[in-house]
């Protein structure tokens, strides 16, 4: 009789299913995880571009500068370095009074279902092409 040690190939072929399974619950999981860390860091810099202006405001008494535009105290990209996965802008007409920013979705976070975030002068959140709700996302 021989002494045989190892694992035969039904042994090896579970180890390998399991793993699948477990690697097919677990990389959906990971993925939405790093997506809500993205989103959250986008969240931040509008609420920091927000707070900028507001400083601005409170200072000069408008949110506009000497150009008539809206002051640049904010970062223009989420994240501020490196390759940027939201595009912080003004949008629409920014008045003395009044302005609205917007984090565009761009690069790997285009496809995101919560969308384009936005916040405005009296604080109000809004989101624009997602499918998922403002209470889902903000």
């Amino acid at each position: 009789m021989s002494n045989s040690k190892g694992f035969t190939l039904i042994e090896l072929m579970i180890v390998v299913a399991v793993i699948g399974i477990l690697a097919a619950i677990a990389y959906p999981n990971y993925t939405e995880h790093v997506r809500k860390g993205r989103r959250a860091e986008a969240k931040a810099a509008l609420m920091e571009g927000a707070q900028a202006l507001e400083r601005y405001y409170s200072t000069h008494g408008s949110y506009l500068d000497a150009g008539g535009n809206l002051a640049a105290v904010f970062a223009a990209q989420s994240p501020a370095s490196g390759a940027a996965n939201y595009a912080i802008a003004a949008e629409g007409a920014s008045t003395a009074t009044t302005y609205q920013l917007r984090a565009t979705r761009g690069g790997v976070m285009a496809g995101d279902p919560c969308g384009d975030f936005g916040i405005s002068h009296t604080g109000a959140r809004t989101m624009v092409n997602a499918t998922r709700t403002v209470a889902q996302c903000w």
